[in-house]
């Protein structure tokens, strides 16, 4: 036994370089098993000892070694040999040619006026919702089969202002300008419950907690963030605050620990979720500009494999699409990137791309009151658009990719919804 591991000891020092204090160190084998995936293809057994040999032996960079990124706004950040093995599963091609599309796959019209946002299904390929100010949601199939609309859903007698999916997709949450909150069964299409807003202000956004559905938050036009429990219909004790403005975009992060609202006074609110009470505490202010409409937000875990930071997405109507960082446990952001498209007076919408973790760069998409859908790498300091879609003939609004970026459905003020298709 002495022997087979004296004899296997000088073989791993002969081919990679290391000595015996390197081989000894967990961190450092685990350094090797991951640099023995990370090189080049073309490289000769020189070179890939070579580099797996610096992989060990040398220190972490600022951002690898404890899962932060850069601290600056706006910091550069180093694209690593780690970023390229992660392209590869993706088939090696660019981000700019991973968002190409080669169409349009559908169009619906099934909506008389504007429809502010789109959104497909959790882990799903092709079912879609859609909101309209014309009082209705629509559900449609556009993966299986011929794309059709399965369910119209009528309850509200005012615009549909937003909407959201439970996480296992049996659910479906809306809020409107009427006031009231329906919660439906997406399988048939039947209204479950109907809750009015308490204070009698205009239902403006919604959103399920991520790991109770049991929980959903809503803002209303009169600044007030509410916890809603939507098994009773309740509004539970401590789970009411307010903010300076009407509260037109929320979001949680992936634990349900953070939620933040964002409201048309230009501000957002970072508050602090107990899951078992549903009660809020109110965390830390970001001012993005006075007066400037906050019309959404997205958070993520990361922003790529090169930023592993928390991240939050905001549009913001002066003319921005803005990158935050999320610096403490309560929520702080500070700014990481801004990027300038038309978006004033219409609810724009953005998100960040499924499947961006798994490439270099980190791509979101938006859409833009020019009539266009914009597709930015958010990580290049140059040129960061990447693609423009062309084809509505209005603002368009919501933007919303399924679970594996094959398709790409898109909004507009007129109430029409495309859906583009992948190349």
């Amino acid at each position: 036994m002495r022997g087979y591991l004296r004899v296997r000891l000088a073989l791993l020092q002969h081919r990679y370089c290391l000595t015996l204090d390197q081989l000894s160190l967990k961190s450092r084998s685990a350094s090797l098993r991951s640099a023995s995936r990370l090189t080049f293809e073309g490289e000769s057994p020189r070179c890939r000892s070579r580099s797996m040999s610096m992989a060990a032996s040398q220190p972490l960079s600022a951002g690898q070694g404890d899962g932060r990124g850069a601290s600056g706004a706006g910091s550069m950040v180093v694209p690593t040999q780690r970023a390229e093995a992660s392209r590869a599963i993706v088939g090696g091609t660019s981000i700019a040619e991973n968002y190409a599309f080669s169409g349009v796959h559908h169009i619906f019209d099934q909506h008389t006026e504007s429809v502010p946002m789109v959104k497909f299904a959790h882990n799903d390929a092709g079912l879609l919702g859609c909101c309209s100010l014309d009082g209705s949601l629509s559900i449609c199939q556009v993966a299986d089969g011929d794309p059709r609309v399965i369910h119209t859903l009528r309850h509200h007698t005012a615009g549909v202002t937003g909407f959201d999916w439970s996480t296992t997709n049996d659910l479906l949450l809306s809020c409107g300008e009427d006031g009231t909150t329906c919660l439906w069964n997406s399988s048939s299409g039947e209204c479950l419950r109907s809750v009015t807003d308490p204070a009698g202000g205009r239902v403006l956004s919604c959103v399920f907690h991520p790991l109770n559905s049991n929980w959903a938050v809503l803002g209303n036009s009169q600044g007030l963030v509410q916890v809603l429990n939507i098994s009773t219909g309740h509004y539970p004790k401590g789970g009411t605050s307010r903010v300076a403005g009407q509260v037109t975009a929320l979001t949680f992060d992936a634990s349900g620990k953070t939620l933040w609202a964002g409201d048309d006074k230009g501000t957002i609110v970072s508050f602090l979720f107990d899951l078992g009470s549903g009660c809020l505490r109110k965390g830390k202010r970001c001012v993005v500009r006075e007066g400037a409409c906050v019309t959404s937000l997205s958070a993520r875990a990361w922003a790529s494999r090169e930023a592993p930071d928390p991240t939050l997405l905001v549009s913001a109507g002066c003319d921005a699409l803005l990158l935050y960082r999320v610096v403490d446990k309560e929520g702080g952001l500070r700014l990481r990137r801004k990027f300038t498209l038309d978006h004033r007076s219409h609810p724009v919408r953005s998100t960040f791309c499924p499947l961006m973790s798994f490439r270099q760069g980190a791509c979101v998409v938006s859409g833009c009151e020019d009539c266009s859908v914009w597709f930015l790498d958010v990580e290049r300091d140059t040129r960061p658009l990447i693609n423009r879609l062309q084809g509505h003939a209005a603002p368009v609004l919501g933007v919303t990719f399924n679970y594996d970026e094959s398709l790409l459905a898109t909004s507009d003020a007129l109430g029409l919804v495309i859906v583009w298709k992948r190349q």
